[in-house]
């Protein structure tokens, strides 16, 4: 167990208005969160030395960030007047390709993705002229320099940079309702509360009041988002973004298992000297089935009418991206340009991402789980959507 003094709300809480120098932490919502959070920090998560101080300081991040939109927003109370509409959003499950989509479809000028630099440092927001010369960028890049440094590969894994498109794991953290907790730490209470017993909808109002906040000097297009969490939650991310587009991208399942423990216990090492891609795997493994039956389920209760969204399966986008690209353009009915096209060709060349990495970061063997039973389980989904299964190793 860790000492419960580090993880004690109010102690946290103190800390970041401490940080922010402001105490109105808006919408108690993220107060449930937190809780089941801590707990399962202290209880579960086998922490050691540097991992109780690397989570204990995200909570207080997280926390100082939300102070300060607040605070922003009371005082600048136009930015609440931004509008949001249709926004594209990426929901397929881990590991099925979406981060290179999202990285390609954001070359695009016509919409914004929101980066990680002004995600991790959004006060104040940023602004058109120095958009692209912001201090924060170099700021947020060394802090990722130092983590890749901490847990060597882990970018090799899943790219990522000051300048890269960030998930809105990273925006709803701040509500305390995110997967990404799950993903750095073993707190699977909190894990099951988040799946299937919270309420997703102040994580989802939190969510737009971000995104207001930082389209307020620097507009936005359209916005162009990611999140494999989202499926797991469609009517409650449809109660505020209705008009969304999906692009659900689309995997065998079990190598979305093997790929998304290996990928889980590389980074989960970072803060616990006991981890392993067994036990990611059996965590991992119904969670991700949860996820796919929400998403079939969430179809057949039209929770977003068909003409609002896209399929793209793996297999094909890997074979022939830009191919795969130019389908969503015709379905969403844009225009895909020259110079947007060269762009992505331009990013594709120099961040060709690794077909899935097969045999090289891991393997289907390393899970423990029965291949044949997970088959089975996951027959309805590839039936629904056509997914061809992929030879395991």
């Amino acid at each position: 167990m860790t000492d419960p003094g580090r993880f004690d709300r109010a102690r946290l809480a103190d800390e970041a208005v401490t940080q922010a120098g402001e105490d109105d932490f808006g919408e108690p919502s993220w107060q449930e969160g937190i809780d089941v959070l801590l707990d399962s920090l202290q209880q579960e998560a086998r922490l050691n030395e540097l991992g109780v101080e690397i989570a204990a300081a995200e909570c207080v991040t997280y926390l100082a960030n939300r102070l300060a939109i607040i605070a922003w927003r009371r005082d600048h109370p136009e930015v609440a007047e931004g509008a949001i509409e249709r926004p594209i959003v990426i929901v397929g499950q881990p590991r099925t390709g979406t981060t290179i989509l999202y990285d390609l479809l954001g070359q695009d000028p016509a919409l914004r993705v929101p980066l990680t630099w002004e995600v991790d440092r959004p006060i104040p927001p940023p602004q058109t002229d120095t958009y692209a010369t912001d201090a924060r960028i170099g700021e947020v890049q060394a802090n990722m320099d130092m983590a890749e440094s901490l847990i060597p590969g882990f970018t090799s894994f899943h790219p990522m940079g000051a300048l890269l498109g960030q998930e809105c794991v990273r925006i709803t953290a701040s509500d305390f309702r995110s997967m990404i907790f799950n993903t750095q730490y073993r707190v699977p209470t909190y894990n099951n509360w988040l799946l299937r017993d919270a309420d997703l909808k102040p994580a989802y109002r939190w969510h737009r009041q971000y995104l207001q906040h930082l389209q307020s000097r620097h507009p936005a297009p359209q916005w162009l988002l990611k999140s494999p969490a989202h499926l797991w939650h469609l009517d409650d991310f449809a109660a505020v973004y209705p008009d969304a587009i999906l692009i659900q991208t689309h995997r065998d399942p079990l190598k979305v298992i093997a790929s998304t423990s290996a990928l889980v216990a590389h980074l989960r090492g970072l803060a616990s000297d006991q981890t392993s891609v067994s036990e990611a795997a059996a965590g991992y493994a119904e969670d991700i089935f949860l996820g796919l039956d929400r998403g079939i389920e969430a179809r057949d209760r039209g929770t977003f009418p068909a003409g609002q969204i896209v399929d793209v399966h793996f297999t094909e986008f890997v074979a022939d991206p830009l191919s795969t690209i130019k389908g969503i353009y015709a379905s969403l009915d844009r225009e895909l340009s020259g110079p947007t096209e060269e762009r992505m060709r331009t990013f594709l060349a120099t961040n060709p991402g690794d077909g899935g990495g097969d045999g090289t970061r891991y393997r289907f063997a390393d899970t423990g789980l029965d291949a044949g039973l997970l088959r089975e389980r996951s027959a309805r989904y590839q039936e629904r959507f056509a997914v061809p299964s992929e030879t395991l190793v």
